[in-house]
């Protein structure tokens, strides 16, 4: 099976670039650095299937531990190569559940290995079965399933406020309230509520977004392009054909890679140290 085994079997793959401190006196990555390149991935992993690790883990009253670890060696990264590093579950069993990891440059596949992991109890670290949420996540996100159910209504949907992780506001709620407001928010699959948007008709054919909050742990990872699309699709569903933010400038960089341009005439911050951009619908 390993022989076979290439990029595409990977539904999750995280991007690193060899660091001058990881190559050794070879002037090849050290081997032993190929372990923290799979944690790093493994991260990532996490975060594409839009469970932020430590309150998935506090809401199943468990955590992972790694039991074995392996790897072979096929190939030699150096310094400042662009790497992949693909990871998948291939086994879940009674109380432990088996991840594999492969790192490639290009098609070539350079170090492979796996990493098992008993969920146990944090306090006594003993081990206990695999809660069955956990299960049908990881195997729902290995068969190609979404990661996210998005949920509207004109009252703040699904359940917990996203005020707990440092960061999380991409956009500060504005104190406005009152009718008009049209909610959207993105829910994992173990129900959690991972980011959250408002929106508002303000003039004829003009939708502003008041509202946009992704979990720390997981921004990055996508979810903010389609709370985007969600609150987009909302715009035009009420008639809008201009979708409207004050972003601060921090968030700037994240709306334009949404195709969102400054407002003509507004290119300087207002007032309240925001930049005013707009999306055509």
């Amino acid at each position: 099976m390993l022989r076979h085994m290439n990029r595409s079997d990977f539904r999750c793959a995280e991007r690193l670039r060899v660091r001058w401190a990881e190559v050794d006196l070879q002037r090849i990555v050290f081997n032993g650095h190929y372990l923290m390149y799979f944690d790093t991935a493994v991260a990532g992993w996490w975060r594409a299937m839009a469970l932020p690790y430590h309150l998935t883990m506090a809401g199943l009253e468990g955590d992972l531990y790694v039991r074995k670890a392996t790897l072979e060696y096929e190939g030699s990264a150096r310094y400042d190569e662009q790497l992949e590093v693909g990871i998948r579950c291939t086994r879940i069993g009674n109380s432990s559940l088996t991840v594999q990891a492969a790192v490639f440059r290009g098609g070539q596949r350079l170090v492979h290995g796996d990493l098992v992991y008993v969920f146990a109890d944090p306090a006594t670290q003993t081990s206990r079965p695999v809660p069955q949420r956990l299960r049908d996540a990881l195997l729902g996100f290995e068969a190609g399933e979404p990661t996210l159910a998005m949920l509207e209504g004109s009252e703040a949907p699904g359940a917990g406020a996203i005020t707990d992780e440092e960061g999380a506001a991409l956009l500060a709620p504005i104190a406005q309230t009152g009718e008009g407001a049209w909610h959207v928010a993105a829910l994992n699959r173990l129900g959690l509520t991972v980011a959250r948007g408002r929106l508002r008709t303000t003039q004829a054919g003009v939708a502003e977004i008041e509202h946009l909050a992704v979990r720390a742990s997981l921004q990055g990872s996508g979810i903010g392009r389609s709370m985007l699309g969600s609150l987009g699709t909302a715009a035009r569903q009420r008639g809008a054909t201009r979708l409207c933010v004050d972003a601060p400038w921090s968030a700037v960089p994240f709306f334009a890679r949404a195709g969102f341009e400054p407002v003509a005439g507004s290119g300087a911050a207002n007032a309240e140290g925001a930049v005013r951009l707009q999306r055509v619908l």
